[in-house]
């Protein structure tokens, strides 16, 4: 961005946005290969109780109820000549790329208690520093694109950067792990691990060459941003975004769910013995959800998006349907491709709809708040992976499998997978429908938003101008 005249001249490329997206790349590479196979390493694999990896989440969520908040407050009122997200973006992503190969190096044939710590500890490191890294990324989205429009199209292309993410993280750990529920295999986990490592770290250096951008209009927010506890409260009493973060707990409820599952469902209940073929479901979700990504963005500005999310939503409780009855491979193949309709939806929407919320706020405020808002947005993604885990550790005590065995399978286990699969997304979903019937930023409304931001931004602009020529 050039500031040369009372016009600031400020112009996003598609160049660019392809460059930015593999911010979101190395983001989803990491996380999602963390929701796939953590569980299932250290359930199945390391054989630690379903209770102390509950209870491991549980403690690492009060973490996250002090980091992630902190963070997003800091980050907004934080000023410096390398802007305000940047600093904290190289400082969060070093480390995440170093965790993410330590998370599978717990103490092998440890007690369960010294694996337990092993585990508390690398997870909290994990997310303090993965936090740092995810929210203040995720910020710029927001301030880079301001209309529906343009945040549709830039938005289909950092999805499909997503999908392409999921499909690495879900689909590489099988070139190195035969069997994912296999204790032989412990080792080979961390040369997953390396592999994903690097192509983050690849991904993040072309990013940070290519693909950061700050605006300077936005600069002077960080000098009237609030305090952590002022931001919380302005945070909890916007109406939108409460019923949003209703609606996104929904989301990566089931997704988590879904994707954590998918190791074990595929093995017990599809009869899979193969680690590729279990990956290979998954990667033709996304596969699917790649060529559903264009049409999401045609709902999106044909319908706007709290109709798109609420469509969204309600198409998971009909493709996701059939995995309470499916028994082998090719059922699991095609059942896999429909459901990558719904995931690109959830995928889709959850970005443009908390950029709606932020515009919404600034208007209110007239400050930008994307770290405040995105730092509670992640703490409540978090607790979803607490509800997750709680979820399982009920079902899979309810069915005698609080310790891994996999000759002790028998048709209650068989039914607690299905039902982890289908019936609490189902009621997650519903969940977040009707919070999203109260959602206040209509189609009309968000028109109106993209109207008076850009009023406001130019008036910025033109206060920028102002100082910086005295």
């Amino acid at each position: 961005m050039i500031v040369n005249d009372e016009k600031t001249e400020y112009e996003i490329t598609t160049k660019t946005t392809i460059a930015y997206s593999f911010a979101n790349f190395a983001d989803n590479s990491i996380q999602q290969t963390f929701n796939f196979l953590l569980f299932t390493f250290y359930y199945a694999v390391v054989g630690l109780n379903v209770n102390l990896i509950t209870l491991g989440f549980i403690i690492w969520s009060v973490w996250n109820s002090i980091n992630d908040p902190l963070l997003g407050a800091l980050s907004d009122r934080t000023t410096s000549k390398w802007g305000r997200r940047k600093p904290y973006i190289i400082a969060g992503i070093i480390p995440t790329i170093i965790i993410t190969v330590l998370l599978w190096t717990p103490p092998k044939g440890g007690s369960q208690l010294s694996i337990f710590l092993y585990f508390l500890i690398i997870i909290i490191l994990y997310d303090t520093f993965y936090t740092m890294y995810n929210l203040n990324q995720m910020a710029l989205y927001p301030e880079m694109y301001s209309s529906l429009e343009d945040r549709s199209k830039a938005n289909t292309i950092l999805q499909a950067s997503t999908v392409f993410a999921l499909m690495v993280a879900f689909i590489s750990p099988s070139i190195f792990v035969p069997k994912f529920d296999d204790p032989q295999y412990f080792d080979r986990y961390v040369y997953a691990g390396f592999f994903i490592a690097v192509i983050v770290a690849i991904s993040v250096i072309i990013f940070l060459k290519y693909g950061l951008k700050e605006r300077e209009e936005f600069v002077k927010d960080a000098e009237s941003a609030p305090n952590l506890l002022k931001s919380l409260k302005y945070s909890f009493s916007n109406r939108a975004f409460i019923t949003y973060i209703i609606a996104n707990f929904g989301m990566w409820y089931s997704f988590g769910l879904l994707t954590a599952m998918t190791p074990l469902y595929g093995s017990f209940v599809l009869n899979i013995d193969n680690s590729l073929l279990l990956s290979l479901l998954l990667g033709l979700t996304f596969i699917s959800a790649t060529f559903c990504m264009i049409l999401w963005q045609k709902i999106s500005i044909k319908i706007g998006v709290r109709m798109g999310l609420i469509i969204a939503l309600g198409s998971l409780l009909i493709t996701a349907l059939p995995f309470m009855f499916i028994d082998n491979f090719l059922a699991g193949v095609i059942v896999y491709i429909i459901a990558g309709f719904t995931l690109s939806g959830m995928l889709f929407f959850r970005r443009v709809t908390l950029a709606a919320v932020i515009d919404d706020d600034e208007l209110r405020t007239g400050v930008r708040r994307e770290g405040g808002y995105y730092g509670v947005d992640a703490l409540v993604t978090k607790f979803s992976t607490i509800f997750i885990f709680l979820t399982i550790g009920l079902v899979f005590n309810s069915v005698g499998w609080a310790i891994f065995d996999p000759r002790g399978t028998t048709s209650e286990t068989i039914f607690g997978l299905r039902s982890l699969m289908y019936i609490f997304p189902a009621i997650a979903c519903v969940i977040g429908i009707i919070a999203m019937l109260f959602f206040p930023i209509t189609k009309e409304r968000y028109d109106y938003l993209t109207r008076d931001t850009s009023v406001l931004h130019e008036e910025k602009k033109k206060k920028l101008y102002d100082s910086n020529k005295n």
